[in-house]
């Protein structure tokens, strides 16, 4: 009794010494890499907005589902044509030259801003349940909406004419 008794303790010690050098070698790393609060940034006279000015887009806003539509949104099939959604976005305008326009899809939201020769991404937004992965190079731009097998494509292209958006469902 009294031996088991001793290896008992001489266990105790031995993984209580362990856990106190780990803890303290821990303790003394993370010490050392303390993280400071993010400092703000100060803000220009040119940069101040003013009460007349609204947002761009906002990272936050969802389209809501009608309470009139039966289906939901999760239940619906792919568009195979591009819904320019009624919003913000397409009446403000990044650029002099550019028309920004969102193309809703079920897979998500892609928003372009088109302008005479080329053109830019300004956002694309998965929607619940889908992944995404965008693509550009000189002439075309690509956002893929992937949920399971479901796939769908919304391409930009201005190689040999002025920008157009097509969007594809596979």
């Amino acid at each position: 009794m009294r031996r088991g008794l001793v290896h008992v303790l001489a266990w105790s010690l031995a993984t209580g010494a362990a856990v106190t050098l780990s803890w303290w070698g821990v303790h003394t790393v993370m010490a050392g890499t303390a993280y400071d609060p993010p400092r703000a940034l100060p803000i220009t006279v040119a940069e101040q907005t003013t009460q007349e000015s609204k947002p761009l887009a906002s990272s936050t806003a969802r389209p809501s589902a009608s309470p009139s539509s039966p289906e939901s949104p999760a239940s619906r099939k792919p568009s195979a044509t591009p819904t320019p959604s009624p919003s913000r976005t397409q009446t403000a305008s990044p650029s002099p030259s550019g028309e920004v326009k969102s193309y809703d899809t079920d897979g998500g939201r892609a928003v372009f801003s088109l302008g005479t020769s080329s053109a830019t991404l300004v956002s694309a937004t998965p929607a619940a349940g889908w992944s995404m992965q965008v693509w550009k190079t000189e002439t075309w731009i690509r956002v893929e909406f992937a949920s399971g097998a479901d796939r769908v494509s919304v391409f930009c292209t201005w190689h040999d004419s002025a920008p157009r958006v097509d969007v594809q469902t596979y």
